[in-house]
Formats: structure tokens, C-alpha cells, sequence
């Protein structure tokens, strides 16, 4: 009559880490899923990785006020996710612009392919550590790009380098910063864009 009492302490434990073994693989599975957009807003938040900024007109404004630092180059990149049959490219390799000012970027993209295709544009800056000064004002990156057979599109960035970079020690002294895009085949393409320009 002992083991009784025994075995249902025994079978009580068994239960109590079976469930908490089932609550923690629970937890990592969330976990995985949310370190992706957590650190998608970390990069953006910080600038970490390269992971430029987003800025207003006001925001570009109260730059300028600031004054105009000295000049620096800025460097275009383009490239094309292996499953996105578009050519993309920038319209300059570089340009020269004040620390400060704000200033005009522009890509062109056509689609290579006889069907309408949907593609999104990732960015980065390096160095890296530029990422929390370069600040883009309006940018085709923040939206699905549609384009039909055939079509190509002129696509603008406008962007500033933030004056606050001329304070930070460790980049103070960069002299060329270099913007990168890559375009993906959107997930979910937008058909009403397509449709709208029929």
C-alpha cells in the first residue's frame, strides 16, 4: 500500500515536466518566429547592419538647418534576386552630395519577362555604421513594385546623410557611403497596381 501513494508523486513529476518540456519547446517555437521582426526592427530602429533610416520632410528640414557639412560621395548599387527576371540599375554609379542637403536618386527596372511581375526591394548602406545616418525621405523600396511585361521604370530614392554623422568618432571621417539595393519577387504580388495601369 506504500508504492501507491509513491507512484502517483512519481506519475504528478512525470506530468509536471512533460508539460513544462512541452511549454518551453512551445516557447522557442514562438521565439523563432519573432526574432525575425524583432530584429528586422532592431536594424531599423538602430541602424545596426547597415539598415538605413526612414525620415520625414521635417525630419530633412531640421537636418538642413543644421547647416551643410562638407561633401561626401555617395555609391549605387543594384542587384536582382536569381528568381526576379528584371533588369535594374542606377541611372549614376555616384554622386557627391553636402552632408545635410537633401538629394535625388534614381534606379530604372524593366521587366525582362512576358508576365506581370511583383518585386520588393531590400536595402543597406556600408559601412555598416552609416545605416543610422543615411535617411531616405521617400524611396520605392517602401513599396511593391509591379511591372508589366516589357515595362520599365524610373524609380526615385530621396535621401539625406544626417549632420549628426560628423559627431559620431567612428565614421565621422567616411568618405563614401554606399547604397545597395537588391530586388525579390514579392511574396503576395499586388495585382491591383497592374490593374490600374491597363
Amino acid at each position: 500500500m506504500a508504492s501507491a501513494p509513491l507512484h502517483d508523486d512519481t506519475a504528478r513529476k512525470n506530468l509536471r515536466t512533460g508539460i513544462l518540456a512541452m511549454l518551453g519547446a512551445l516557447a522557442m517555437l514562438g521565439m523563432g518566429y519573432a526574432a525575425v521582426p524583432l530584429y528586422d526592427l532592431f536594424c531599423r530602429v538602430t541602424g545596426f547592419g547597415g539598415t538605413t533610416q526612414v525620415a520625414s520632410e521635417a525630419d530633412a528640414n531640421r537636418a538642413a538647418s543644421m547647416g551643410l557639412g562638407r561633401e561626401i560621395s555617395i555609391r549605387f548599387d543594384a542587384s536582382m534576386a536569381r528568381d526576379v527576371p528584371w533588369e535594374f540599375k542606377p541611372t549614376q554609379s555616384t554622386d557627391t552630395v553636402r552632408i545635410g542637403q537633401r538629394d535625388m536618386a534614381t534606379y530604372t527596372a524593366r521587366n525582362l519577362s512576358d508576365e506581370p511581375i511583383t518585386g520588393t526591394a531590400t536595402f543597406n548602406v556600408e559601412p555598416a555604421q552609416a545605416g543610422a545616418y543615411f535617411n531616405k525621405i521617400q524611396c520605392f523600396c517602401f513599396t511593391e513594385q509591379t511591372l508589366a511585361p516589357g515595362q520599365e521604370v524610373t524609380m526615385p530614392v530621396l535621401y539625406y546623410v544626417d549632420p549628426a554623422i560628423l559627431e559620431d568618432d567612428v565614421i565621422a571621417d567616411v568618405e563614401q557611403i554606399t547604397l545597395s539595393y537588391t530586388f525579390h519577387r514579392a511574396k503576395e504580388p499586388v495585382s491591383s497596381a497592374l490593374d490600374h495601369s491597363q
